[in-house]
């Protein structure tokens, strides 16, 4: 796949590594060794990777503390993965529906929490899909560099009950990240930032967590 074009990996299907909380929400999914092993792979072959929890459903807090610790023990062997991205579950249309959902302080505290813990990790994204537009400009003043980019039709968070909107402009992005007293710095999947002039564009230096991209 490299050969082909493959330059980096996403990090779904982390969920929480503890595979007792596993069975119960993700049964059907590869285990927390398999995930792991994918991406130390991947990082000893050159690819960046990405990584998420999701958080909010059946797991404790020392679930969260022990996916964290994992994922900094990778990241101090091999440097592989570019960004975490805390993923809050929404229980609506799911067999745990009966779940409430994590509030706007609990979004918050994941990730000043992900970004205190993974000092080794360059990015903390806040997705705007899953926070709503107004929790990820707070984001930025609570640890998150990046608001991931524009989304054209999403499916996931939105079959599962989520109210925000499904796509957003580059416009529409730029005014959310100015009025939360940042700049916004167009990037690519690498974190490479990216120069348009006109209809041509090439990509620059990486952007840095300070420049909030």
């Amino acid at each position: 796949m490299i050969e082909a074009g493959l330059g980096s990996m996403p990090g779904g299907g982390a969920e929480i590594f503890d595979e007792e909380v596993r069975r119960q929400i993700c049964e059907h999914k590869a285990d927390s060794d398999v995930w792991f092993d994918v991406h130390r792979t991947a990082h000893e072959l050159g690819l960046r990777s990405n990584a998420t929890m999701l958080y909010g459903h059946v797991e404790q807090a020392r679930h969260r503390i022990d996916h964290l610790l994992r994922l900094r023990a990778l990241q101090d062997q091999t440097s592989g993965f570019q960004t975490f991205i805390p993923l809050a579950f929404h229980p609506e249309n799911t067999e745990l529906a009966n779940i409430v959902k994590p509030d706007i302080m609990m979004d918050l505290r994941m990730i000043a929490l992900s970004r205190l813990m993974l000092d080794n990790f360059d990015h903390i994204k806040a997705y705007w899909i899953m926070l709503g537009e107004q929790t990820a400009q707070l984001a930025l003043s609570y640890g998150a560099d990046d608001i991931d980019g524009t989304v054209v039709h999403e499916l996931i968070y939105h079959d599962a009950g989520a109210k925000t909107p499904e796509g957003m402009t580059v416009d529409q992005l730029h005014r959310l990240i100015r009025e939360a007293g940042r700049i916004p710095v167009e990037r690519d999947t690498l974190y490479r930032r990216v120069i348009r002039r006109g209809r041509e564009w090439s990509v620059g230096e990486p952007v840095h967590a300070q420049q909030n991209a």
